[in-house]
């Protein structure tokens, strides 16, 4: 894969790619190990507002993102860097998750809004900072998608012209 490291796409992974890592370790790495860190720090809702069963929720998250999102961004964003094809796939599998969970959890948030009768007070953080991780997500895959694309075309070009 060709990455070219000047174009502003490739810092529009990076820069933002790593400044979502840094707050994921912050925010739900820290969180998996000690959900009332978590509510100490700020990054988490305590049960009183959520629910136990919405404790769970986000401890879930938390937990699946130390397990799962957070090595697979970090090999995603290493690989990008370094335009390995394996880190191509890894960026593009975070970039999938990226776009996945602020839907799932503002989808939550609504719903339970309902049906548990959580009470978040102040919902305007989440409508703003998650649709936008969500919209970085999906320009992220977009890019991917185009630089693969580019890859292949000068690839074949090249073929064409040698004998």
């Amino acid at each position: 894969m060709i990455t070219n490291r000047h174009s502003v796409s490739f810092w529009g992974l990076q820069i933002p790619g790593w400044l979502l890592l840094a707050y994921l370790i912050y925010a739900q790495g820290i969180t998996a190990f000690s959900y009332n860190l978590g509510v100490s720090l700020g990054t988490q809702e305590p049960a009183e507002i959520i629910t136990e069963v919405g404790t769970a929720f986000w401890y879930g998250f938390a937990f699946g993102d130390l397990m799962i999102y957070i090595p697979v961004l970090l090999i995603g964003l290493i690989g990008h860097f370094r335009a390995t094809e394996g880190g191509v796939i890894f960026m593009a599998a975070a970039l999938g998750i990226t776009v996945y969970w602020p839907v799932v959890c503002l989808t939550a948030i609504v719903d339970a809004r309902t049906a548990t009768g959580w009470n978040l007070g102040d919902e305007a953080p989440y409508w703003v900072v998650l649709p936008v991780i969500a919209l970085w997500g999906a320009w992220g895959l977009s890019m991917l998608v185009r630089m693969q694309h580019h890859s292949k075309s000068t690839i074949n070009q090249s073929r064409e012209i040698d004998p």
